[in-house]
């Protein structure tokens, strides 16, 4: 699994970005059908702008972000606007990661089910229904 590295090897962008693609491929295909014109982006941190504008002080209390508007809202007369994005940091999905103790692949989804479901305008119960359909899913498919 992508989600594994040596001991002692801090994952790099790279590999948060294949865990996060991974989880976007294991999302039901009603979802993955309107993921394709989203930007998934690997960041360090998020920037100061970012930080003051979500009213956050220490970069590594934030682990993802989505910018754009959810599904809902868009129109087909939006146009000329940068894409819908989705910004993962990876040094504080790291420190949540030796924190918590967690499974970094089962972190990355969970913040990347969390952002996904900004997108298409999912309360937070619904987003917990999507990750734990997720987890069935995989679970059907290893057994």
């Amino acid at each position: 699994m992508s989600g594994q590295v040596a001991i002692g090897e801090a994952p790099d962008a790279g590999t948060i970005e294949a865990i996060a693609r991974d989880a976007m491929a294991r999302l039901p295909s009603a979802f993955r059908a309107h993921l394709g014109d989203v930007v998934l982006i690997v960041e360090e941190f998020a920037d100061d702008e970012t930080l003051a504008a979500l009213g956050i002080e220490h970069p590594l209390d934030l682990t993802g972000l989505y910018h754009g508007r959810p599904m809902g809202e868009k129109s087909s007369m939006d146009s000329g606007g940068l894409p819908d994005r989705i910004h993962l940091y990876r040094r504080a999905i790291l420190d949540e990661w030796v924190e918590g103790g967690e499974r970094l692949d089962d972190l990355v989804t969970h913040v990347m089910i969390h952002e996904i479901g900004h997108h298409f305008g999912l309360s937070d119960d619904d987003m917990h229904a999507l990750e734990e359909a997720m987890d069935e899913s995989a679970d059907d498919s290893a057994a």
